[in-house]
């Protein structure tokens, strides 16, 4: 299943991201964690000490090597210089499987506090003034467009701040999307952009509050978020020892509880292939009549293949 945490910048979502993953990752499970925020700070959320580098290269640094991988033999995709963030699978591109043996996996994930990470990359000081951040998310499109994972397998990602989150159709690329909100009116915004967008394409989104001090916090929580809150962070001494380089002590048992609610709100979420290929074909139909047909000089509907079906049986249909 592939998770989401998003939220207004300083929310939180990075912290809870990384809580998240040591969660399912300590539990046994198998997960798979990126960094998709233009703030790279979710390997250092994950325990990396702040004087280490993370040594694996990010996504972003070897996007024309991941697409060649993925094309594979697809007929619809003669080069990479046709294949862009959004293009769909079909027969003959390369399917992945979570922590498989691939050269996206050996190459890119790096284990961290138990959990294998990989990031997007850091926005350089060549990129100013001439490219988005969501340029290097291309990556993670392409590897979470091809992924096809199981039961009790997990990703989460920790994205953009904000709705700058919807700047690509990477948003419909998850089974569920945990929204962080605080007790603030800046935060509730937030949640009602992402609410309002994410209705449009029928993406699962509940609400995670976290800093909450006690009642006032969670009535006015409830109180403006009614329904979509799933659960609760309290103030936590354990993530404030953490952040201030104090590795010891536990997670307060009412926050642990609140990881189970997320795993089990994750663990109930059927696994739609039909919807998750349907959003990815309209979104490279969008991408390629606004700019990737011209930008490529070809008409990437092409790229589309009606017979495809993804999900578990596409790995020995089309293998």
């Amino acid at each position: 299943m592939r998770v989401a945490f998003v939220g207004k910048g300083g929310s939180g979502k990075t912290t809870l991201s990384a809580l998240f993953s040591r969660h399912l990752a300590h539990s046994g499970a198998p997960v798979v964690a990126i960094d998709g925020d233009i703030n790279q700070h979710l390997a250092y959320a994950l325990g990396l000490d702040e004087d280490e580098v993370f040594a694996a290269p990010p996504l972003s640094a070897r996007t024309g090597e991941i697409k060649e991988y993925l094309r594979g033999t697809n007929p619809r995709i003669p080069s990479i210089e046709v294949m862009v963030k959004t293009t769909p699978p079909g027969r003959g591109s390369r399917l992945l499987r979570l922590l498989g043996d691939d050269e996206i996996h050996r190459h890119h994930v790096q284990e961290v506090g138990g959990v294998p990470l990989m990031v997007t990359g850091a926005f350089k000081e060549s990129d100013l003034g001439v490219a988005c951040y969501h340029s290097k998310l291309g990556a993670v499109e392409l590897y979470l467009n091809h992924l096809v994972d199981g039961p009790g397998e997990y990703v989460v990602v920790d994205m953009t701040a904000g709705a700058d989150a919807f700047a690509s159709g990477l948003f419909t690329r998850f089974d569920m999307t945990f929204l962080v909100v605080e007790p603030t009116r800046k935060s509730l915004s937030v949640y009602r952009q992402y609410r309002d967008h994410a209705a449009e394409f029928g993406v699962p989104v509940a609400v995670v509050g976290n800093k909450v001090t006690g009642e006032d916090d969670l009535l006015f929580l409830k109180e403006h978020v009614g329904d979509d809150l799933l659960a609760h962070f309290a103030q936590s001494f354990y993530v404030r020892a953490q952040e201030q380089g104090c590795g010891h002590g536990e997670l307060e048992p009412h926050n642990t509880r609140t990881l189970d609610l997320l795993r089990a709100a994750v663990d109930t979420r059927p696994k739609d292939w039909a919807a998750f290929q349907k959003h990815a074909v309209e979104f490279h139909l969008r991408n390629a009549a606004a700019w990737a047909n011209e930008a490529t000089g070809h008409d990437l509907a092409a790229q589309v293949d009606p017979d495809f079906r993804h999900g578990p049986a596409a790995l020995t249909a089309f293998a």
